[in-house]
């Protein structure tokens, strides 16, 4: 499997969302999440990073709450956000990195 490093800093875009299993929003946007994986198939990849797993990756990227989304292409954050989005919210932030 590749490393965190070598999947963000690859030609294809990234989505990483970080998560908590107790969270409730983290629970709700979670199909959205899904179905964008599903949609999108390999022009973008999707990672989810359990927080409390993971304090390395968290504390490294500055997540203070869950849920958080940082979107990379080649390496760049080119999006960050915290909180529940809507299907649009993350088309409108991917459709504008592919």
């Amino acid at each position: 499997m590749s490393s965190f490093k070598e999947i963000i800093n690859g030609d294809t875009p990234v989505l990483v969302d970080f998560y908590a299993t107790w969270c409730g929003p983290c629970q709700t946007v979670a199909p959205i999440i899904d179905d964008i994986k599903n949609e999108y198939g390999k022009k973008l990849r999707v990672l989810k990073i359990d927080v409390d797993k993971n304090n390395a990756a968290s504390a490294k990227y500055k997540v203070r709450g869950v849920p958080t989304f940082l979107l990379f292409k080649k390496g760049e954050i080119v999006w960050r956000s915290s909180g529940v989005h809507s299907r649009a919210d993350f088309k409108k932030q991917i459709d504008s990195v592919i």
